[in-house]
């Protein structure tokens, strides 16, 4: 069974886990998930971890990859001196291609929408014109500021 297969039967056990309604339910995910771990941990022989780097635009895409990583028992860092929005990581290389990158893409995209859906009403109630900023020519004698 490849990761992939491993890591959909992983969500499928953590849902029963989070929803199981007897004891009995709850102790066969729980092992059920263990096993899996140990098979996705054995997988990592044959793929070894690297290092890999993600420098994130914002603070709400940084907390859903923090979430993603610790979901899947990675554990995230930063060295020391590296900005706030980068968050590392050492993880199969197959991992982060085939499961976590595509994963956090799709759920980064729906937070994206769904962010932009709420800030748009908020800003309605502030005021109904959400336009930009007009643009107006700079005053002669002023330097050009913010990289123009």
């Amino acid at each position: 069974m490849d990761e992939h297969r491993l890591r959909e039967r992983l969500e499928r056990v953590e849902a029963l886990l989070a929803g199981g309604a007897t004891d009995g339910e709850r102790t066969a995910a729980a092992e059920a998930k263990r096993r899996i771990l140990e098979r996705l941990h054995a997988l990592a022989c044959e793929d070894p971890p690297i290092e890999f780097r993600f420098a994130l635009q914002d603070v709400w895409t940084r907390k859903l990859l923090l979430a993603l990583l610790r979901r899947y028992e990675l554990r995230p860092y930063r060295y020391r001196g590296q900005r706030y929005t980068t968050v590392m990581v050492r993880a199969p290389k197959r991992f982060i291609e085939e499961t976590l990158w595509p994963e956090f893409q799709e759920l980064s995209s729906m937070l994206t929408c769904y962010l932009e859906e709420v800030t748009a009403r908020v800003v309605a109630e502030v005021h109904p014109d959400s336009s930009e900023a007009a643009e107006e020519a700079a005053p002669s004698g002023l330097a050009a500021r913010d990289g123009e």
